[in-house]
């Protein structure tokens, strides 16, 4: 086996290991509901305990000779502030609060409708053309999104289009991240600026629950420490350095593609974990979500 086949083998694993770690992140905060504790609350160990690994981070890619040779300027810096406040903590928390009215298998397929928004972000601030074969894929994804969202909205009432609400929000503010993160991406580093950018998020999540919370709230069943403690490393530290490694070894479009397997294993494990339902309807659904999704990132700008 070549040096460069070992390299696309080590990649795709990289890239299925990441989704499936991510996927993770609604269980485990599902699972934290169970006890008692608010979205703030939950968000605020996650990223607590994350925060650490993510400024070592940061310190680590400052010591690379591409950071060496190109300080942070005072614009870097407001950029980093407010991209991670966007994407990172904005985000998180409107995902947060919408799964506690959702299952952990609607709230992943409209979160990989991420790609659309891009698209049609793109479209309106760049005037980007958009194929027509793209706009037809992102018809399909979300009619696989409104087939689920309706059969749940007719079990469960109005709490799932709230909830809906909320993590759709959550998947355009990240969009919006993504469109404008491209110009210091380029300039400071992806690695750099996800080291920072999540370092803000962790603070402003830790900042909200200290001016919304009483210290007291920190004294929290056992198991939430522990949830929490999974989700930071596993779900949150593990795939951002696992996606970014694949990158560098298969390129952002096929890790993009192998990150397909998400809104699958999140399905398996709603199941498995959370007892959540799987028929026809979300099976039918989710094919037409990830089958757009697909079309979608395969038919990029040439």
């Amino acid at each position: 086996m070549t040096l460069a086949n070992r390299s696309s083998i080590s990649g795709l694993l990289l890239a299925a290991a990441g989704a499936i770690a991510f996927s993770g992140k609604a269980i485990i905060v599902k699972l934290s509901y169970l006890y008692g504790v608010d979205a703030v609350t939950v968000i605020m160990f996650r990223m607590l305990l994350a925060l650490p690994f993510f400024i070592a981070l940061g310190i680590w890619s400052e010591k690379q000779t591409q950071a060496r040779e190109n300080p942070l300027t005072r614009r870097d810096l407001l950029g980093i502030v407010a991209l991670g406040f966007v994407g990172y903590y904005l985000s998180s928390y409107l995902d947060f609060l919408g799964l506690q009215y959702i299952t952990a298998s609607l709230e992943r397929l409209i979160l990989y409708l991420n790609p659309t928004l891009v698209v049609v972000l793109g479209w309106l601030i760049y005037k980007k053309p958009v194929q027509p074969i793209r706009m037809m894929a992102m018809a399909v994804s979300y009619a696989g999104v409104l087939l689920v969202f309706a059969h749940e909205l007719s079990f469960t009432g109005s709490d799932v289009a709230l909830g809906s609400a909320l993590v759709f929000a959550s998947a355009l503010t990240y969009a919006v991240y993504l469109v404008f993160s491209g110009q210091l991406v380029q300039r400071i580093g992806a690695m750099r600026l996800v080291g920072w950018a999540t370092s803000v998020a962790c603070v402003c999540c830790i900042v909200q629950f200290i001016v919304l919370r009483p210290l007291s709230a920190m004294d929290v069943p056992h198991p939430v420490l522990w949830l929490a403690l999974l989700n930071a490393l596993l779900c949150t530290v593990a795939p951002v350095l696992m996606v970014m490694m694949a990158i560098e070894r298969i390129g952002a479009a096929l890790t993009a593609q192998t990150g397909m397997i998400g809104p699958m294993s999140t399905i398996t494990l709603g199941v498995m974990v959370l007892g959540e339902p799987l028929n026809l309807w979300i099976g039918a659904g989710t094919l037409l979500v990830v089958g757009g999704v697909f079309l979608v990132t395969k038919y990029g700008e040439k």
